[in-house]
């Protein structure tokens, strides 16, 4: 059995779970203190992946990505990077799509936070990214900590936007859930089912982990 698709799937989640942290932070932040008159218009475009269907979102991210999309000429000419068809293309439609599995449940939390900790942190002199990162996040730890396990799991999962902006090349594009597509394809039942299972496996882990890891938080245990 070829294990390649499951690396890289495994790969493309681990960056864009560690990219998306790195940008979801500085989008939390402005939103959460410079948003509030664009908060639902904001609220809205980020959420927009969870409502729209992966191959239109595909489709625009191809038409940018491409040699003769904005994007993908600056990425040739400056990087000598072609976007499409290519892991950084594959990672580039990852952050986009995954972001609202990051972005919304660490926004909610601090939402749902007493005005307390926000006003407790400026009497003490703090700045807004002082507040945001030394009292308002160690008390959504929980939240953080959803945010990334979903996020690495929504990636691997990933199909129609990844099969749309990259295709299906062998131990570079071709992630999990494109080998099952292809192994159903070629009739290769055996080998998709076995593909299949691995990745239902998985998925019901995660699910088990995040809710147990819930569960505890709210009996107190953890």
């Amino acid at each position: 059995m070829n294990w390649s698709p499951f690396w890289l799937s495994f790969k493309l989640a681990s960056v864009t779970t560690v990219l998306l942290f790195l940008l979801g932070i500085p989008l939390v932040y402005f939103i959460y203190f410079y948003g509030r008159s664009s908060k639902p218009l904001l609220k809205a475009v980020i959420s927009l992946p969870l409502v729209l269907p992966p191959t239109v979102l595909g489709y625009y991210l191809l038409l940018l990505l491409r040699p003769e999309g904005w994007l993908g000429q600056l990425s040739q000419q400056w990087l000598d990077i072609r976007l499409v068809f290519s892991f950084p293309g594959l990672v580039i439609g990852s952050i986009i799509f995954s972001l609202p599995f990051m972005v919304n449940p660490i926004l909610s939390a601090l939402e749902n936070l007493p005005d307390t900790y926000r006003e407790a942190a400026y009497t003490l002199g703090k700045s807004r990214w002082n507040t945001l990162i030394h009292v308002l996040l160690p008390n959504i730890k929980a939240s953080l900590w959803v945010g990334g396990v979903m996020t690495f799991a929504h990636t691997i999962g990933e199909f129609g936007v990844v099969l749309m902006i990259g295709g299906s090349i062998p131990e570079q594009t071709r992630v999990a859930s494109i080998a099952i597509y292809n192994e159903v394809e070629m009739l290769n039942y055996a080998d998709a089912n076995v593909y299949a299972a691995i990745l239902l496996l998985f998925s019901f882990i995660v699910l088990i982990l995040v809710y147990l890891y819930q569960h505890q938080r709210t009996q107190g245990i953890i």
